[in-house]
């Protein structure tokens, strides 16, 4: 008896510390993804003085890099998850685990639930809008239509601004996860509780994707995009609140 509380103690304890070591893993990756954030950005200033300059093959060779980076910290942000997914869902027995396999399966569902299209990501666009604004500004973009133009510009990987059981904004969360199934964002707290209350179905309206406990993760590039939110929230503020005293 003695022998059976005592497996069932070091395998908690186990799955406890993959858990922390997997959240301890997402979190160091924070500063680098941020860091490829703020080097994107700058690399669009640069481009758009290239583009000014009628240097567009120079701007060109950094809209290159730019997919590149991106697709880096896309790569990232897939297999940080997949881990943080993965310890989420690991429970020990009493044979052996091929840990390798499990991950590798965790990361391909993921990775299976994500856009490739990089180019199409709406850091790149952003980038790409930029530059072309330089000498045709107001005017869509090659095989976009007019209405794009505003949609760019207000893109963002973050799909609801809102959590729908809370109704906080997802600047506002205390602890914001976001679904790996279908990228919405809620309080951690409430979907969890959500969840327990037999009711799976994302509570997003017209969201048909079926949740998991484990699958609700922060991915390190969360934090970033909910901060950048903020960034712009307090902007557009600013932009307000001069606009009503010049009138």
């Amino acid at each position: 008896m003695a022998s059976s509380s005592q497996s069932r103690c070091v395998s908690g304890s186990a799955a406890s510390r993959l858990r922390n070591a997997a959240s301890t893993f997402c979190s160091d990756s924070q500063p680098l993804l941020a860091d490829i954030r703020k080097t994107v950005l700058m690399m669009k200033d640069i481009a758009v003085q290239l583009e000014k300059d009628n240097l567009p093959d120079k701007a060109k060779e950094l809209e290159d890099a730019v997919i590149e980076l991106v697709g880096l910290s896309e790569l990232s942000v897939q297999f940080s998850s997949a881990v943080q997914a993965f310890a989420n869902a690991y429970q020990p027995k009493e044979e052996f685990t091929n840990f390798n396999t499990l991950f590798e399966d965790e990361l391909s569902r993921f990775k299976a639930n994500q856009s490739s299209d990089v180019p199409k990501n709406p850091v790149v666009r952003q980038f790409k809008e930029a530059v072309w604004n330089v000498h045709h500004a107001g005017q869509p973009m090659p095989g976009e239509e007019q209405e794009d133009i505003v949609m760019t510009s207000i893109q963002s990987n973050i799909l609801n601004i809102t959590c729908p059981l809370s109704g906080k904004p997802v600047t506002e969360l205390a602890e914001p996860v976001r679904s790996m199934e279908c990228r919405h964002i809620y309080e951690k707290k409430v979907i969890m509780q959500y969840l327990k209350s037999k009711q799976h179905q994302c509570p997003i309206s017209g969201c048909p994707k079926i949740l998991q406990a484990d699958k609700l993760v922060q991915d390190p590039l969360l934090m970033i995009e909910i901060e950048e939110m903020r960034k712009m929230n307090r902007e557009t503020e600013v932009e307000d609140y001069t606009m009503l005293n010049e009138d």
